[in-house]
């Protein structure tokens, strides 16, 4: 699992850094409020990005968050706290499939 920086943007502008989504293991990312993963899927076929969600409320476990990226597009995803794992302050993302996909993570 690789562990990806977040880039802040700057008001004259910033060239994103673009990373290969991680197969299996998938990916770690900051979890703060502000925080934008931008997914890119220049494959064939659809890929589903999953955010895993550690948190529990009254003992229930909450959803991991499904988001859909269609073939040859893109998508903002917005990170927040409640993505964050208490053990080490991040966001696990995973793919599926991971084959064709990129992505930057960027706060304003």
């Amino acid at each position: 699992m690789a562990t990806r920086a977040t880039e802040t943007i700057a008001a004259t502008g910033t060239e994103a850094t673009y990373h290969a989504a991680t197969a299996t293991t998938g990916d770690k990312v900051a979890a703060t409020d502000g925080t934008i993963l931008h997914v890119k899927n220049g494959g064939a076929a659809s890929t589903t990005v999953t955010l895993a969600t550690p948190g529990s409320v009254e003992g229930l476990a909450i959803a991991d968050r499904d988001v859909v990226v269609p073939a040859g597009a893109d998508r903002f995803i917005a990170l927040s706290k409640v993505y964050r794992n208490p053990s080490d302050g991040l966001a696990t993302v995973t793919w599926n499939p991971e084959t064709s996909v990129t992505f930057a993570v960027v706060r304003a």
